[in-house]
């Protein structure tokens, strides 16, 4: 497997992400705050991480939430997996929210995101009047049963 090369700037006082196991696919985001976020039950912020990218054309970071944080404080990203396109400059901002029910206070430097890197292929549609049919035809949401 070979690594790609992504320009960063880090304007905050964190450490660059890094991956935390050789197998690990996605790498620790941190909170770059002044002063600690306490979200309230079901209140949502956009926590700065104080990274910035330059992804090669090609690929994405994808933002998904870290596991440990959902499970044990009940805090998980919005608009998941967040897309950070190629030609996106900005600051890096991860969209929180608190699902559980007591207030949980985030504080500079927590790890609240996890961010993969990813190949994007490039689709083109093709106008038809009608698409092949399957055995499986329409049926979606559910249609299999629980088993």
């Amino acid at each position: 497997m070979s690594n790609i090369h992504i320009k960063i700037v880090n304007r905050s006082l964190n450490p660059l992400p890094t991956y935390a196991t050789e197998g690990s696919a996605g790498m620790d985001l941190r909170a770059n705050l002044s002063e600690p976020i306490t979200l309230q039950s079901l209140e949502r912020a956009m926590v700065p991480t104080g990274l910035f990218i330059e992804l090669p054309q090609g690929f994405e970071a994808q933002i998904r939430p870290r596991s440990g944080l959902a499970a044990k404080q009940g805090i998980t990203c919005l608009n998941t997996p967040g897309t950070i396109d190629s030609d996106y400059r900005g600051e890096i901002k991860v969209i929180l929210v608190n699902l559980g029910k007591e207030p949980q206070t985030l504080h500079h430097g927590d790890r609240i995101a996890q961010m993969i890197i990813a190949k994007v292929e490039k689709a083109e549609f093709l106008l038809v009047e009608e698409l092949t049919e399957t055995v499986r035809g329409e049926g979606g949401f559910g249609h299999t049963g629980k088993n």
